[in-house]
């Protein structure tokens, strides 16, 4: 018997195992992290070369951890119906299709400071390569020559140095540039004041940025906004004799443009370790004497790759056993410790969006969130995002926490967050407001331990749980009504599991809220809104 029983927990823990695929080269450590943590892995680096192999693989697996070779496309969502969570090991994420896995309710993250300062490094190394020619001087030394005074270089000391994007791995260069004794000004539309004090940089325009730097280097994602930003134009404006640097993305510079501004000469040299096509195989600008290039290797340092590899790892298992969400490119981040605290009020958002929802049936104009007591202390982006999610899924279908914020957003409708110190009756509610072009709907609610209850609706005290079938019933305050709507039911073979009642008043308004075991049918509820007394009857499901 005891041999039975152990045999059945192993195979509930096998089926509750979630499932990870390794699809790129990736350290075994992660391999390690993910089966101490209780995740099930496949470890499969080069299948991402393979897509036909991919999509087979992907059919069962609730995440994917990539690095770069892998293309996460919207055939590869497709064709993972259980997938929660694609983890990329490194900052870029131009191989996912973000906004596919957003509809999706997929969150895709990354780990965007495992390899800064590897990158940080490889820039600096760049920039001493241009200044100092080594690797022309380096070619020309092994092959017996001996050019002394052809390799005239030049000191980074005192120069300027713009830097193009200042965020982590901006700042990493910005420490080491002012270590080096070089003055340092930096383009980032989202670098404060405090924080450029901070790092030691002068916050500067682009075009300020062009006409005082010595050297640029950019540290910028690829956006529509950043793409080409260093375009024939910008560089025209740049001080004539610039080194130029790119570490971070082929496709900020344009190619063609300062290929052209080496021949002219007003580029002095340029470094570049990424290109707008991966692998270059042939560029317009390998073999020029002024360009130093390297394959890609920003990242490419032991320390980086094993840093990469176990946060990715840590970051998914925390994401797919306890609900953690961390460096998210598409879905509020939520921490390990407060994950646990979260989960019940998420459900509760959740719960009250799906009922104003279902009771909705004409367009939403806003959603309001009020957070009132303990739970106005936490971090209300996930709450939100799922009171978003519940209000829009009866209309609009797949939405979910991930892609419900965009889908409002689309779709015009506004939303608003309110937080007050207290809750009356209860320590912590959370108050849904919807606004629609028929007026407000109201609806509250509370935890009873850490299960879910509705305490309020449109301004009506009332406390009920929530049940897969439900029946809502607006009435007036009449007697006989609760006696003749539980005879109708019953009649129709309906079985009520609870009946909870609330009212404005004596006489007034009046609302009923009872679990059933089975849905109510649309014949059912015709019959219940022909009963005297009764102005609104709707079927409910959670």
């Amino acid at each position: 018997m005891r041999c039975a029983i152990a045999w059945q927990v192993k195979l509930i823990r096998i089926k509750i195992m979630p499932k990870v695929l390794i699809s790129d080269a990736l350290s075994e450590t992660a391999v390690d992290i993910f089966r101490d943590r209780g995740v099930d892995v496949v470890f499969e680096p080069g299948l991402g070369k393979d897509p036909d192999a991919l999509l087979k693989a992907v059919n069962d697996v609730d995440g994917l951890a990539v690095r770069s070779a892998t293309k996460v496309t919207g055939g590869v969502l497709d064709a993972a119906p259980n997938l929660k969570v694609v983890g990329r090991a490194g900052i870029g994420v131009d191989n996912v299709d973000i906004p596919a896995a957003t509809g999706k309710g997929v969150v895709v993250m990354n780990t965007p400071y495992g390899n800064a300062i590897t990158t940080a490094e490889h820039a600096i190394a760049l920039m001493f390569a241009l200044a100092r020619q080594i690797p022309q001087a380096n070619e020309s030394t092994h092959a017996g020559k001996w050019e002394k005074s052809k390799f005239m270089g030049t000191e980074l000391f005192g120069k300027t140095l713009g830097i193009i994007g200042c965020g982590n791995i901006g700042a990493n260069v910005a420490e080491r540039a002012n270590g080096l004794k070089m003055r340092v000004a930096a383009y980032d539309p989202f670098l404060s004041e405090p924080r450029a004090v901070e790092l030691g940089v002068d916050k500067v325009d682009l075009d300020e940025l062009l006409s005082k730097a010595d050297v640029i280097t950019l540290h910028t994602p690829l956006t529509d906004q950043t793409r080409n930003i260093l375009s024939k134009e910008a560089l025209a404006k740049a001080k004539k004799g610039v080194m130029i640097v790119n570490c971070a993305r082929g496709g900020l510079v344009d190619e063609d443009a300062l290929a052209d501004a080496l021949d002219r000469g007003h580029v002095a040299g340029a470094a570049l370790d990424v290109y707008a096509e991966e692998p270059a195989k042939a560029h317009p600008l390998f073999g020029h004497d002024r360009v130093v290039a390297t394959p890609h290797l920003g990242a490419s340092t032991r320390e980086a790759q094993e840093n990469v590899a176990i946060q990715i790892a840590e970051q998914m298992a925390e994401y797919l056993l306890r609900g953690a969400v961390t460096n998210a490119l598409n879905m509020p981040s939520i921490s390990a410790e407060e994950a646990p605290r979260l989960k019940p009020f998420i459900a509760l958002a959740e719960a009250l969006g799906a009922f104003a929802g279902q009771l909705t049936e004409t367009s939403v104009q806003a959603i309001e969130v009020t957070y009132a007591g303990g739970v106005a202390k936490l971090n209300p982006r996930p709450m939100t995002a799922s009171a978003i999610a519940g209000v829009l899924r009866p209309m609009l279908g797949d939405v979910n926490i991930v892609n419900a914020p965009v889908i409002a957003k689309e779709r015009g409708v506004a939303i608003a967050e309110t937080f007050r110190d207290a809750a009356e009756n209860f320590e912590s509610v959370i108050r849904l407001r919807i606004v629609t072009e028929r007026g407000d709907r109201v609806v509250a609610g509370a935890l009873f331990g850490s299960t879910p209850r509705i305490v309020e609706v449109n301004g009506v005290e009332m406390e009920a749980g929530f049940a897969p079938n439900m029946l809502f019933v607006a009435n007036d305050d009449k007697p006989g009504f609760i006696g003749s709507l539980g005879q109708a039911l019953g009649a129709n073979g309906v079985n009520i599991a609870t009946f909870n009642l609330g009212r404005s008043g004596p006489g007034g308004d009046a609302l009923a809220l009872l679990a059933v075991d089975e849905p109510v049918s649309e014949g059912v509820l015709k019959e219940v809104r022909g009963l005297p007394h009764v102005n609104r009857a709707k079927a409910l499901a959670f």
